[in-house]
C-alpha cells in the first residue's frame, strides 16, 4: 500500500468509525455500509486537511474509487515545474 493510502486509511477509519477497515484501491462507497453522502464530505475534508490540499467540486465528482482519490492527492502534492 502506498504511503498516501496508508495516511488515507487512518482518515477513513476515523470518519467511517471502523478500526478494522482496510482500504483497497478499487474500493467505492458501495463497498462500505457507513460511507454515505455526509461521511463522503467528511472524508474529503479530512483528506484535504491531512495533506494540505484543496479539491474542486469537479475533481470530487470525477472520483470513482479510492485509487482515484489517492492519485488526485499525489498529483496535487507533486512539485510544480
Amino acid at each position: 500500500m502506498s504511503k498516501t493510502l496508508d495516511r488515507m486509511q487512518a482518515i477513513f477509519r476515523d470518519v467511517l468509525d471502523d478500526d478494522g477497515l482496510i482500504l483497497r484501491p478499487e474500493m467505492t462507497a458501495e463497498d462500505v455500509e457507513t460511507w454515505d453522502s455526509l461521511s463522503h464530505i467528511n472524508l474529503i475534508t479530512g483528506i484535504e486537511e491531512e495533506f494540505g490540499v484543496k479539491f474542486t467540486t469537479a475533481e470530487v465528482a470525477s472520483l470513482k474509487c479510492v485509487q482515484d482519490l489517492a492519485v488526485l492527492v499525489e498529483k496535487k502534492l507533486a512539485p510544480k515545474p
